[in-house]
């Protein structure tokens, strides 16, 4: 199957090429790394292909794409909003954004990385483990040899400082508020409202 697959490789993968650049250019914040970017995407797919042909191809193309800039992003431990702040765009299927979607959709992105970026370490630990790597609790617990109680724990803090962030109207231009002043995690159990 190697020639069928090189073959199937420049009919359904190879056309695509320059679409998968101008993708790769808008959502990523260094230019001198959408080639070796692509290049990988290639390599990844290939290699997948090899095993099982995908049902769409271009679909498959670039989804691995996002897929890689996530693991980079991941193993950078990179957060940034500029990154993923055109995060309509990474989804090829739709064609067309309106300015208002878009503008919401950063600002609210803006939100919600200023709240996971402010969760205490530990808990921010698993709340990505879980959320973005997708372990399970008891995967979490070996990785950071901590208890399933203490992951769990962790959780249930993560999920109810995420909440009040969000739907506590917290934000950085509301500084003069308590709640703006009080940043998420820097409470204690004698301040009124957290017990």
């Amino acid at each position: 199957m190697p020639d069928g697959l090189k073959q199937w490789f420049a009919r359904e993968i190879l056309v695509h090429e320059r679409a998968l650049l101008r993708f790769m250019d808008r959502v990523w914040p260094d230019p001198s790394e959408v080639d070796d970017l692509c290049q990988e995407t290639y390599i990844r797919v290939y290699e997948s292909a090899a095993k099982t042909l995908p049902t769409s191809p271009r679909g498959f193309l670039f989804a691995t794409a996002r897929h890689l800039m996530a693991d980079r992003i991941r193993r950078g431990k990179i957060v940034s909003i500029e990154m993923r702040g055109d995060i309509e765009s990474l989804n090829v299927l739709i064609d067309e954004v309106s300015p208002e979607r878009r503008l919401n959709g950063r600002q609210e992105l803006w939100r919600l990385a200023q709240a996971f970026g402010s969760l205490p370490d530990k808990c921010r630990d698993v709340m990505w483990l879980m959320k973005v790597e997708e372990l399970t609790r008891r995967e979490i617990a070996e990785r950071l040899k901590i208890t399933p109680k203490a992951v769990e724990k962790r959780i249930e803090r993560g999920v109810r400082l995420l909440e009040e962030a969000w739907f506590g109207g917290r934000c950085e231009d509301e500084s003069s508020t308590q709640t703006a002043d009080t940043h998420i995690g820097e409470t204690s159990k004698d301040e009124p409202g957290h017990g």
